[in-house]
């Protein structure tokens, strides 16, 4: 369905709920999968977390899970080690186009059984799970943390846990460190000095134990973007969030104070403010952030700013290619932008100068990407848009389009 989304009446102040993180569900569940004395408070409601939940108690041997993309890493690693079951695990045709070979070889390494039947180094896998003995193996750093992730959401069953080597850049540190830290408190023995990572195996008999999951960072972030570009002295509080959150997009709170955006920590709230400041060229290293690249680039284009973000090479094989997605959608509206294998340069316009709302409708493609919906509806505060496919948010937060009804936006079907 395509909506049309304007801005009625702006909300000088609301308070949202926002469910658990996805990125923190899903590699919850794997856990309870294999112990089962894990119990999950605040889970996530996104499709990505359904489709990994519905995949790990399936007795089926083929196993769809469509557009999950860290449902495709994590479940590669989980059936591996799944002793005596064999799965043909598959996905959507964008995510046959999804590479994973780094992952699959990590895994043989460690003695998984693992084919492709399509096309070598992607979807589709045939796996035939195995007792995997661990030990120590090495992979890039640089392409994918959820490649990492994977591996050591499965090291405590190994029967020697695991000894993993990072070569190359680190990508996505806060990520690999989420992992580590839902480890820890989940009551598994974990290290990571330098390059390497250790973790220790785990019997069965491991005692019960209850995580809260924390609300989504990246689903955070498209509130920053509205506030940022609404009147100062807008106000929405958030909850349930941390202050020494695991997550790695919690640096949005640092990075929006450019935007003018103030977060105040409360219980376990947060109220975003928006105060005057004087706004210039932003220049963001998102290399550890790379999910909230789209959203302050709309945000830079909203404010009429410049902005240089780079480290984003891992958002070209994502749902869709982000940065030429980016490129196209914003170059509707009349930006000039520039893209490359990992960065994106937007120039500084006045096309939204004060009282010039414009009542053209720019149809946004969202390619099957949820982060292209969310990301460019704060711009409806500037301009009428529509974003076709809006049931695509449902990937990762079902209940969007019910939250920006009480900020005031109007979404009305076309």
């Amino acid at each position: 369905m395509d909506v049309k989304i304007a801005i009625d009446k702006p909300v000088a102040s609301a308070a949202i709920k926002i469910t658990g993180s996805k990125s923190e569900t899903n590699r919850l569940l794997l856990l309870q999968a294999l112990y089962p004395q894990i119990q999950i408070e605040n889970r996530s409601e996104s499709d990505d977390s359904e489709a990994m939940q519905k995949a790990l108690a399936s007795n089926s041997d083929v196993i769809d899970i469509h557009h999950a993309g860290t449902a495709m890493r994590f479940l590669t690693a989980y059936f591996a080690q799944k002793e005596g079951r064999s799965v043909l695990l598959t996905g959507s045709q964008r995510m046959k186009e999804r590479p994973i070979g780094v992952l699959v070889e990590a895994l043989r390494s460690l003695g998984a059984d693992i084919s492709y039947t399509e096309n070598e180094g992607y979807p589709p896998l045939k796996i035939n799970g195995k007792k995997l003995s661990g030990g120590k193996t090495a992979i890039q750093a640089d392409v994918s943390s959820q490649y990492i992730t994977a591996l050591l959401l499965i090291a405590p069953k190994l029967e020697n846990g695991l000894e993993l080597i990072l070569e190359g850049e680190l990508t996505s540190v806060p990520y690999i460190k989420m992992t580590l830290g839902l480890l820890q408190e989940a009551g598994f023995v974990t290290s990571f000095t330098n390059n390497i990572i250790k973790i220790q195996p785990t019997a069965n008999n491991q005692k019960p134990t209850t995580i809260i999951v924390e609300s989504d960072w990246s689903s955070a972030s498209y509130f920053y973007s509205i506030v940022a570009l609404s009147p100062e002295g807008t106000a929405i509080t958030l909850s349930s969030y941390k202050k020494d959150s695991l997550q790695g997009d919690s640096a949005l709170a640092e990075i929006y104070k450019d935007f003018g955006v103030v977060s105040t920590y409360k219980d376990d709230t947060i109220t975003l403010t928006k105060i005057n400041t004087e706004l210039s060229t932003v220049n963001c290293q998102l290399n550890n952030t790379p999910d909230i690249a789209q959203t302050i680039a709309v945000t830079c284009f909203g404010l009429g700013i410049g902005c240089h973000l780079t480290g984003l090479h891992t958002l070209k094989i994502k749902e869709t290619d982000r940065l030429e997605a980016l490129k196209t959608e914003l170059s509707k509206f009349g930006a000039e932008i520039a893209v490359t294998e990992d960065s994106l340069s937007l120039k500084p316009h006045n096309l939204f100068s004060e009282g010039s709302y414009c009542e053209t409708k720019i149809e946004v493609a969202t390619y099957n990407d949820h982060r292209m919906a969310m990301s460019f509806t704060p711009l409806a505060i500037k301009t009428c848009l529509i974003v076709k496919d809006s049931g695509v948010v449902s990937k990762s937060f079902p209940t969007f389009w019910k939250n920006m009804h009480q900020l005031g936006f109007s979404v009305d079907e076309v």
